[in-house]
This record gives structure tokens, C-alpha cells and sequence, in this order.
């Protein structure tokens, strides 16, 4: 079978016309996306990490299905290459064709747009062109007091693709010539998107010591150190005292260091860059 190179992926990609839908979160874009999308002819709909065409999930995955913030929002402007690549991949044979981004802002359009090396919108909508003051203060109602979430595709796709609670569905109409514009499925998250996800560096060395110490064959946590290397990841070093036993002393940093960086990445969302683990005393 004939594969496409890097450079012909780009060449496919600069094919691909966006359009932008922006608004801040809980405005009711999702609930809007697809006529917002017709409006425009865009074959697709990029909706928080997901790729859709027509009420059906194409590819990709929904940042509603991670199970912290940090993972969500990474989801959400294609951080994971998996991700990334698939949808990639997936434009590379669809073009030439339209595409319409959606985003709580203008910052995280671009941020998308440059991961998936498309070119810049033609055309930015924005919510309030759309949508009367008191629609957006109703969507922004129901998201602050009971976390529900629209999701443009139908609650079957959905079922399949989320990990939290499925409330319920809604058959949307045009007013104006009672066209049905699709399904949508109404989820509440495991988490909120709103306000600011703070960790503090005690809370991942009490994790690290915690994992650490309920390791075989570590007698003792010495200390536990957490560097940060960006704004999303971290080093970390762990100083232990360890007994003899089943595993020599480099199978134990090595396991140590496994599960330390499995944990911290699973419970806290962070990149952990690289786990050192110092063994400071041996007792025999």
C-alpha cells in the first residue's frame, strides 16, 4: 500500500478550510454546533477532541472522557500524539474538505489549528452572533449549577466514548424552518472545567512517599523532592533506605521509579519528565 509522507500529509492539510466557533465555556456552542456548522458548509465539527461529521463521531477522542482537568484540557487542543496523529492522519485523506473548529477562545482555536498544522480560519463565528444574551445566560445556568455538558453527537456514540454520566438527550429545531439539526447528548462530566487546578508540591511528594513506602523491601521514605520542568511537568527524586531481599537493589529503584511515575501521572494529570531514585541506606 503507497504511504504518504510528512510533507504530503502537510500539503493534504493545507487543504483543509477552517472555520472557528468561539465562546467561554458553558455558553452553548456544542448545543449549536452543527447548525453553526451548516451555516458555514463545514464537512466537520472539532468539538473538545472530538472529530465530527453529522451528529457521528469520524475519530479522535472526548476530553469529557478524561477523568481530570489537566488530561481534559491537554485532550482538548490535541496535546497526546496518538490523538493528534489520528485526526492527522484522517485529514491527510479527507481533503480536500471544511472544518469547523470550536473553542473557548480565539487562543485556543490557534493552539489547535497549530497542532494539526491546518491553516488559519477564514471565518471566526462567535457566540454572541448566534445566540441572544438570555440563551447564553441559561446555557451558563445550567453548566455552573449542575455541570451538564452537550455533546453534538447522538447518546449511543456517546455511550461508547465517555466516561462519566449520561443525563439525557435533546432533538434541536430551527425556528424559523423547523429543519431538525440532529442529536445531542446532555453528560455530566467527572470533573468541572471551570476555576483554577493548583497542586501544590507537598501534595505529589506525600503521593510519591505514600507509593514509595508501599513498595517491598523500602524500609524507609528518606525524602522525597519535586522539581517542576514547565507549566505541566515535573521531576522528582526519591531518597529511600532498603532491606535485602527477592530484588537486587537496581530491580527495586527501577520499580519504584515505574510506579511512582504511573501514579503521579494517573491521579494528578501531570507529564512527570523523570523519576530519580537515590538509595541512601541498605540494611541488612
Amino acid at each position: 500500500m503507497y504511504d504518504i509522507n510528512a510533507q504530503q500529509i502537510e500539503d493534504k492539510l493545507a487543504q483543509v478550510t477552517t472555520y472557528a466557533f468561539v465562546g467561554a465555556a458553558g455558553t452553548g456552542k456544542s448545543q449549536r454546533a452543527q447548525s453553526v456548522a451548516a451555516l458555514v458548509d463545514a464537512d466537520y465539527i472539532i468539538d473538545d477532541g472530538l472529530l465530527i461529521s453529522k451528529g457521528s463521531i469520524v475519530c479522535g477522542k472526548s476530553a469529557k472522557s478524561e477523568r481530570n482537568q489537566i488530561s481534559a484540557i491537554k485532550r482538548a487542543i490535541f496535546e497526546f500524539d496518538d490523538h493528534r496523529k489520528e485526526v492527522m492522519d484522517f485529514f491527510a485523506k479527507a481533503a480536500p474538505c471544511s472544518l469547523m473548529i470550536i473553542g473557548t477562545s480565539d487562543d485556543m482555536i490557534i493552539k489547535i489549528i497549530k497542532k494539526l498544522k491546518l491553516p488559519l480560519p477564514e471565518k471566526v463565528i462567535r457566540i454572541e452572533d448566534i445566540a441572544a444574551p438570555e440563551e447564553i445566560s441559561k446555557a451558563r445556568r445550567e453548566r455552573f449549577t449542575k455541570g451538564k455538558h452537550v455533546i453534538p453527537v447522538s447518546h449511543v456514540l456517546v455511550r461508547k466514548n465517555f466516561a462519566g454520566k449520561l443525563v439525557g438527550q435533546l432533538r434541536v429545531f430551527w425556528k424559523s424552518n423547523d429543519i431538525h439539526e440532529g442529536e445531542k447528548t446532555i453528560v455530566r462530566p467527572p470533573f468541572s472545567f471551570y476555576g483554577e487546578v493548583h497542586i501544590e508540591p507537598r501534595a505529589i511528594e506525600d503521593l510519591v512517599t505514600f507509593i514509595a513506602g508501599r513498595t517491598s523491601q523500602v524500609a524507609k521514605v528518606v525524602e522525597v523532592s519535586v522539581s517542576p520542568e514547565s507549566e505541566e511537568s515535573l521531576s522528582i527524586t526519591t531518597k529511600i533506605a532498603a532491606n535485602l531481599g527477592e530484588k537486587n537493589l537496581l530491580e527495586l529503584a527501577t520499580l519504584i521509579k515505574e510506579r511512582t511515575a504511573v501514579s503521579v501521572r494517573y491521579f494528578t494529570g501531570l507529564n512527570v519528565k523523570d523519576v530519580n531514585v537515590i538509595i541512601t541506606e541498605v540494611l541488612i
